[in-house]
């Protein structure tokens, strides 16, 4: 979702300077939910400036080439291991630890196509949430 534009953000601010209408219907009126509103008026008030924020980025990989030269090597070396198999070799051969979720990003970075059974978790069951889910021994349902 991209942020609101700066002339959009002053329009909002200015309609609720004139008092004319209420936040709720300045917020319908602008396309935007009340509490965004009150957001940006108290940014104004606090900070002085209702601009967007820039986004943040996240963290920076802890990988480089040379790890991706690596992984190359390894998948060729063994192409039908499984993604903990391959972290395990690369922490052998001297790279960076890396869990199982980072080499599957990883390895889909390289557009290593991947097999399922290469991301299941290592009990080979799925967890289930609601009325299928299975209730441990012991909790009765009431």
């Amino acid at each position: 979702m991209e942020a609101l534009s700066l002339d959009r953000r002053e329009r909002i601010g200015a309609a609720s300077d004139e008092h004319a209408e209420t936040r709720e219907e300045g917020a319908e009126r602008f396309g935007v939910s009340r509490s965004f509103v009150q957001k940006l008026l108290r940014r104004r008030r606090v900070e002085g400036s209702i601009a967007a924020r820039p986004r943040g980025g996240g963290a920076q990989p802890l990988r480089d080439e040379h790890d991706h030269a690596r992984r190359r090597a390894l998948l060729k070396a063994k192409p039908d291991a499984t993604l903990a198999e391959w972290c395990r070799s690369l922490r052998a051969a001297g790279a960076a630890s890396v869990s199982v979720p980072t080499m599957c990003r990883a390895l889909a970075a390289l557009r290593r196509p991947l097999n399922k059974r290469r991301c299941t978790p290592a009990s080979g069951r799925r967890r289930a949430f609601g009325q299928g889910a299975v209730r441990s021994a012991g909790r009765s349902r009431r």
